[in-house]
């Protein structure tokens, strides 16, 4: 409540900018956009996260203002009574749940956290109250703009952001010597639901028939995969936490075992186009069903970037499926690069700042 009361309290101009961040596995997506701005103009930022963990409360600059509100009552509270210009987030549903748009006027932008689709993987309406949206690449923009058409939404600013985790894993994967593991290092990395690779039983299959050809495996874990299925996690451990060949990741925010390995799997998780586009690495992809949280995805007439896409960056293997042939037989991938936008950071910072100019 101290929190709120001291966000509110601020004189209107020193909270013209916020930002929300739900946690640390978020903040690498708002990170150097925040940083951005601080760097390329004076305008005082308000920075919100409801984790206490979050990098962002401890970074320091002089127009920089930080604030631990917890979720629940209290944040929901602080949303609908919101007074900034303008707010920047990587929360979907806004205004869908718990989560309001304010009651007075704020321009809403919605920065991305993942390279997949928008209509298929998040909820519907999952970005309708959101006035801009920041675009990775081509296929958001045709996604909004056929979601704009087939349900009679009004028309929202559309920002060629880009995506700041890939140009991220670029940048770090520069001079880095790749030297071939020997064994081979396999990162499982899939998403989370029910039947997805771990907790449909599959993942730990994978795993034993991995170790026991004596591969290398890291397995990372999605952060609600671990909060919703920790018994499989448990199962995994159990079996294989002693053994030098496995190692557990249990936070996504990091990039070493991206850097790392030389395979990954996956099933739909975004991870999988952040390595194959920044590393230019192959995926092996688990022929789980798809993820769908939008019944209605085929109403706007595209597939999904994360189906279309599979077997340009890699190849599918059916959950039943022999995993260490598949790996053997996975070639070297060719990611085309035209698929997002570069220099997330420096583009999101002058569209944000732009808009800023434009409401006051």
């Amino acid at each position: 409540i101290q929190a709120v009361m001291r966000y509110m309290g601020l004189p209107a101009a020193q909270r013209r900018l916020t930002f929300y961040c739900e946690g640390i596995n978020y903040w690498p997506h708002l990170e150097g956009l925040l940083k951005q701005i601080l760097a390329t103009s004076d305008i005082p930022v308000c920075y919100i996260t409801s984790d206490a963990k979050d990098p962002g409360l401890s970074y320091q600059h002089k127009n920089l203002q930080t604030f631990k509100i917890n979720e629940g009552f209290i944040r929901n509270y602080l949303f609908e009574n919101l007074q900034t210009e303008v707010m920047v987030m990587t929360m979907p549903d806004l205004h869908q749940y718990q989560v309001k748009r304010s009651k007075h006027p704020v321009h809403y932008v919605y920065v991305q956290h993942s390279l997949v689709s928008l209509h298929m993987i998040y909820r519907k309406g999952a970005f309708d109250h959101f006035d801009s949206i920041c675009c990775a690449g081509e296929h958001h923009k045709k996604e909004i703009r056929a979601m704009e058409k087939t349900y009679a939404l009004p028309k929202k600013n559309l920002i060629e952001h880009g995506y700041a985790r890939l140009d991220s894993i670029i940048k770090n994967a520069q001079g880095k010597q790749k030297q071939a593991n020997k064994p081979r290092h396999i990162l499982i990395a899939p998403t989370w639901g029910e039947n997805c690779t771990i907790e449909s039983g599959i993942g730990e299959k994978i795993i034993d028939q991995l170790i026991d050809a004596h591969y290398k495996v890291t397995l990372r874990p999605h952060p609600q995969t671990i909060k919703f299925a920790n018994d499989k996690i448990r199962s995994i451990l159990s079996k294989h936490q002693n053994n030098d060949l496995f190692h557990y990741e249990g936070n996504v925010a990091g990039q070493e075992s991206l850097h790392a390995s030389d395979v990954m799997i996956c099933d739909w998780s975004g991870a999988a186009l952040e390595y194959a586009f920044g590393l230019k690495k192959p995926v092996l992809f688990i022929d789980v069903p798809r993820k769908v949280n939008n019944k209605d995805y085929q109403e706007i007439g595209i597939e999904p970037f994360e189906v279309s896409i599979r077997d340009k960056i890699g190849c599918v293997l059916a959950a039943d499926g022999d995993v260490v042939t598949a790996i053997e037989n996975l070639k070297p991938i060719e990611a085309n690069t035209s698929y997002y936008y570069k220099n997330a950071n420096v583009n999101g910072a002058k569209a944000i700042l732009n808009l800023l100019t434009k409401t006051s």
